[in-house]
């Protein structure tokens, strides 16, 4: 395995677990304006804009601010100056808030667009958003991630169930071309850099240091054991959306002060039965409450049971996945097993809405990399979607160009 690609899975988990504060905000959604299934990723210097939306559990709000640093594709600092990526001071006061309305639990609602009139980047990459207190700007209370993206150049992309390991098995195949229109790559095999995301997911990330052959000006990736996903199977979901009966995939609901209990109907593994098409949203989640005028303020936490039924997995940890978990993995994803009952459990507050979800084993010992197979299975006719990013390093450039950032849809 590439050195560089265990790095940036390594890096990317780990600030999947920063971007969710679990302890601080909560129910942080981050996407392009006016289209929750989109990727966070807008065009330089259209009119697109970042949503980032979250809550804080509080009966009053807090001065919060937030600054832009300016990353590569590994989301490490780039060596660029504030200056030579922003216009403006790299702050902003999280002005849009408001109380919640009608809720058990007491929240404050903060909502942040980007760019603005005072955060606006100039040039492309991945963007960090640090939120602070504005009396402590050194304790970074929480972050967001978006990109911003020239989209200099087309992607045609395809992805099959016949592959370099099988046909109509447990794999899925990209095969890929690029297409630049607004850039001239001066050495395609050694500067541009390809990476790929399934749903999403900061586990599944792959990297390509070289296109299989060039086309005319056309870069062709083709073949490569990276451009091989095990296939999955489709994301399981549920809807809290109101209190007053069950939901889909809901057993009951019950008021046990201070908040309404959810019990989800008990899942099964996947792994061996068959395959069942179920249109999801590719892990996602979105918050509603049935009869709110403003679900943002309207919609209640309340506090979801999983429940797992499948025998104690030996050595190995399962959690509970997903965009509203920020594919986490710790001790607040973490799933118990009960010996008396013989299945996993976990409690997990989430505010209403509708929720895709997953259940992801981890070895103990060895690259403790997140499978979702053993519990969910691979099945080939799975309804996957793709996020394709191109990476340009040009000789003497002190940061890396986005080139275009683009999802293949199922």
């Amino acid at each position: 395995m590439h050195i560089l690609f265990k790095i940036l899975i390594t890096l990317l988990c780990a600030l999947a677990s920063i971007a969710a504060d679990a302890q601080r905000f909560h129910s942080m959604k981050v996407m392009k304006e006016g289209d929750f299934m989109s990727a966070p990723v807008i065009r330089l210097g259209s009119d697109d804009r970042i949503s980032i939306n979250f809550d804080e559990w509080s009966d009053d709000f807090s001065e919060l601010r937030c600054r832009l640093v300016h990353c590569g594709p590994d989301w490490k600092p780039s060596r660029l100056l504030e200056s030579e990526y922003l216009d403006g001071f790299n702050f902003a006061d999280i002005d849009d808030w408001a109380l919640s309305s009608g809720t058990f639990t007491g929240y404050v609602n903060y909502q942040l667009f980007i760019p603005d009139e005072r955060l606006s980047p100039k040039v492309s990459g991945n963007y960090i958003v640090e939120i602070f207190h504005r009396d402590d700007p050194d304790e970074v209370l929480g972050e967001a991630r978006f990109s911003v993206a020239e989209q200099s150049a087309q992607v045609r992309a395809s992805v099959s169930s016949q592959t370099d390991r099988g046909h109509n098995s447990e794999w899925q195949q990209l095969e890929i071309e690029v297409i630049p229109s607004d850039v001239r790559f001066e050495s395609p095999f050694s500067d541009v850099r390809l990476l790929l995301l399934q749903n999403n997911d900061p586990a599944t990330l792959r990297e390509i240091d070289t296109p299989s052959r060039l086309d005319g000006s056309s870069l062709i990736y083709a073949h490569q054991p990276q451009l091989i996903f095990k296939a999955g199977n489709e994301f399981r979901r549920f809807e809290s959306i109101r209190t007053d009966y069950p939901d889909m995939h809901v057993d009951s609901v019950r008021y046990i002060g201070p908040v309404y209990h959810v019990w989800l109907t008990p899942d099964t593994q996947r792994a061996d039965a068959e395959y069942s098409y179920d249109q999801t949203q590719q892990g996602r989640f979105i918050v509603r409450q049935y009869n709110a005028t403003d679900s943002d303020l309207g919609a209640d936490y309340v506090t979801a049971h999983f429940t797992l039924d499948t025998p104690d997995i030996t050595g190995a940890d399962v959690y509970v996945a997903g965009e509203f978990t920020g594919y986490r993995y710790d001790e607040s994803t973490r799933m118990r097993y009960d010996y008396n009952a013989g299945v996993y459990r976990l409690e997990l507050p989430v505010k209403q809405g509708s929720y895709n979800y997953r259940y992801v084993a981890i070895p103990r010992d060895g690259d403790r990399q997140p499978d979702p197979s053993l519990i969910e299975g691979n099945k080939y006719e799975t309804r996957n979607e793709y996020r394709i990013q191109i990476w340009y390093d040009p000789p003497g450039s002190r940061y890396s160009r986005l080139i275009t950032d683009t999802t293949l849809y199922p």
